[in-house]
Order: C-alpha cells, then structure tokens, then sequence
C-alpha cells in the first residue's frame, strides 16, 4: 500500500478544525483579549471573523482542487517550483523542536492534575501525552477525527452550561458603542487573537485522508472555523459579563474560575478533562499533519524507503513514530533545560504565519476569478500579521533562508542537484 486511506467524513473533519483551532486558546485568549480591549473585544471578534474568511475560504478552494499530504507545501509546488515547495515542507517540519513541545508542555499542565498523587508530574504527564498521540494516529484518522468530534461537543456543553448558570441575557450579548478611541485597543487584541485561527495550514495536509475531498474539505474549513469562532465569542461574553479578566491568574486561569464560581467545586475535574483533550486535539493534528509531510516528502525522495511505508491501516506509521522519538527528545530537554515556552511559542508562530504567507501565494498564483480576489485579500491580511510578529516573523525568514538558498536545501534534497 502506497496510498494514504480515505475515510474522513464531513462531520470528523469539522471536529478536527474546530478543535484544533480552539485548542489552548480557549483558556485564554477571551480573557487577554478582554484584558486589552474591555468590551471592545466583541468588536474584535466580528473584526477578526471577517478577517478570516478569505483565509479560510482560500485554503478551502486550494484543498478541494490540489487535495494533498503535501499541504501548502504542494500548493507552493504546483504554484512555484521544486526547490520552493521542499523549502516550505522543511519550514513546516522546523516547528517540532519549537511549537509542539509548547504544546505537549500546556497539554501536560492539565493532564497532571487527573494523575494520583504519588505519580503527579509534570513530565510523566508529558510522556503520557505523547504515548496517547502516538496511539491515536497509528489507529488511523477515522478514529482520531471521531475522538475529536466528541472533544469538540465536550466543549461545547461546556460553554453552552456556562452561559446556563451565568443567566447570559440578550442584555450580555448586545454590541457595544464604538469610536475611534477603541481602535488601537482593538487593534492590540486582534494580535493576540489571530492565534486562534492559526491550524488552518495543518488541516491542509489532510485533504487527501477525506472520503470527498472536493465536496466535504471545503465545507470542513468553513464549518470548522465558524464554529470555534462562535466558541471563542461565547466564551468572551461570560468572561465580559463577570470580568474574569485583568489578572496575571485570571488571564490563564479565567474558565476554570467561571466554573468554579458557576457551577461549583464539582466542576474541577472537568475542566481539568476538557482542557487537556482540547491541548491534546490541537496537537493530535499537528502530529498527523507532520507525519504526513514527513511522508510525502520521503515519498518524493526515495519511495522504497521505510518512512515512505504505509501501514495496512493506511497511515504514515513508521514517519509518526519517528517523530515521537523527536517528541520524546525534545521535551525530555525542554524540562532539563526549563526553556522559556513564551518564546518557543512566538518563534513556532512565526513559522506558522510564513506558512500562511506561502499559501496566500500560491493561491494568488493558481486561482482566478472572485477566488482570486480574496486570494489577494486574504494575502494582504496575512502580510500585515506577519509584520506586526517583529522578530519571530525574522527568525521564520532566516529559517527559510538557510533552507532555500543555503547548500542544505542541496543536501536534503540531491535530486535537486
């Protein structure tokens, strides 16, 4: 078998997106952008809806018509060249010793508070995390999107009993005025916010695993990012309304204290439960996305190979166990070394968003029409993302400098020779 197995559904892939977009974010990103724009941020939230749709719209038209383990690095491929698109894969892969550690790290966080406490730690926690992820993917991605569809419903039931207990009324919900006073407040917390749709580029790489890639991806996208983004401005309305915002505690700390203060103590273990599943959800595509593009690439370079071996279930098992070894690896280090995740996290985002940025143009490149059009649009908005990531957005360019013009991209890739 050479050939990864098609058995995504519409309903597992709007899990999939849905969960990995909201992944850490929920815990979080309502209550700092509440903390930067007040009220506001409801504001920032329709801003930042808007602002996603021709991103979304424009992954969903590059899936359905070059649907590919690739990802936008077969967008780039098909738009650019050779040299550009194994460039692009590599920049995708460079994340693993950066961002998904960061995430394995949150992940654990809440996974040690649902271990007894003789065995409570935070990298047997960790270690547990990536043995779950590894056993998830080999199982194939059917199993993987169905357990995150059920994440996705867990979450929420969540939202849906906090606005029950928090008596959200039509009052809560109603838009405050704006001037041009809030501007720069919005414009602060819709920096912040963008990471909630930052996922998009990973689900690309799926395109190929869907039962009817051209009917369900697409579909999949747009579902899948209006969904979180409902979440996200649920969330932010009962953290408006009880100001569960301001604090250094309450700024990663703000859904578990609404519970808390909603539902009860009986709530802990809950949201414990659901903040775990929702890190693991987040980082279970990622691991199948980057197995996949490890896949594809070893595919491209040498087919006999074993990392170019499909397993009877379909999937990419030897590249998905290769890199949890890496995994292994690099959170081992990440504990010794006690490495500051603020900043791995800035630098994986500055990969992700140049990513983005590739995607944007090949899309430009390959699309026409009106698709075209918000092709352009969406690539102007990623632009000005990129740029507002400062020194982030410089470490993802001498990245992908050394890999495209450096003698590595020759080393990894003789064929290009």
């Amino acid at each position: 078998m050479n050939a990864l197995k098609k058995e995504i559904t519409l309903f597992g892939g709007i899990g999939q997106l849905s969960t990995t977009l909201l992944g850490t974010g929920l815990f979080m990103i309502p209550a700092l952008a509440a903390g930067i724009a007040g009220n506001a941020s409801l504001w920032a939230w329709l801003i930042l809806f808007i602002a996603v749709v021709p991103i979304a719209l424009t992954f969903a038209s590059l899936g359905k018509r070059y649907p590919n383990a690739g990802g936008t690095a077969y967008f780039v491929r098909k738009a650019f060249n050779k040299r550009t698109e194994h460039s692009v894969a590599w920049l995708f892969l460079s994340v693993i010793p950066v961002g998904i550690p960061a995430g394995i790290v949150l992940a654990g966080s809440f996974g040690q508070q649902l271990l007894p406490e003789p065995i409570r730690s935070p990298l047997l926690a960790e270690i547990i995390t990536i043995a779950i992820l590894a056993a998830v993917n080999l199982t194939g991605s059917k199993s993987s999107a169905r357990i995150q569809a059920v994440i996705a419903l867990g979450i929420c039931t969540l939202v849906s009993l906090l606005w029950f207990y928090g008596d959200v009324s039509t009052q809560d919900i109603t838009m405050p005025s704006l001037s041009t006073g809030n501007l720069p407040d919005i414009a602060s917390a819709l920096s912040v916010m963008f990471w909630c749709f930052v996922g998009i580029e990973a689900f690309a790489h799926m395109g190929e695993e869907f039962k009817n890639p051209q009917r369900d991806f697409p579909v999949s996208i747009v579902l899948g990012c209006l969904f979180a983004g409902l979440i996200y401005w649920a969330c932010t309305v009962v953290v408006l309304k009880f100001h569960a915002y301001g604090t250094p505690a309450l700024d990663t700390g703000s859904i578990p204290w609404l519970s808390e203060q909603l539902i009860g103590d009986q709530a802990s273990f809950l949201i414990s439960l659901l903040g775990y599943l929702a890190c693991f959800a987040s980082l279970n595509l990622y691991l199948q996305s980057l197995s996949r593009m490890t896949w594809s690439l070893a595919k491209e370079r040498k087919p006999s190979g074993s990392l170019a071996a499909i397993s009877a279930r379909g999937i990419p098992a030897n590249a998905t166990l290769l890199l949890t070894v890496i995994l292994l690896i690099c959170s081992a280090t990440g504990e010794i070394l006690h490495l500051n995740l603020e900043h791995l996290v800035k630098l994986a985002n500055g990969v992700f968003v140049l990513v983005y940025l590739f995607a944007m143009l090949s899309a430009f490149r390959l699309l026409t029409g009106i698709r075209k059009l918000l092709a352009f649009i969406a690539l102007i908005i990623t632009i000005l993302v990129f740029v507002c990531l400062q020194w982030a957005a410089l470490y993802a360019i001498i990245v992908f400098a050394l890999l495209h013009f450096s003698s590595a991209n020759v080393i990894l890739n003789p064929k290009l020779n």
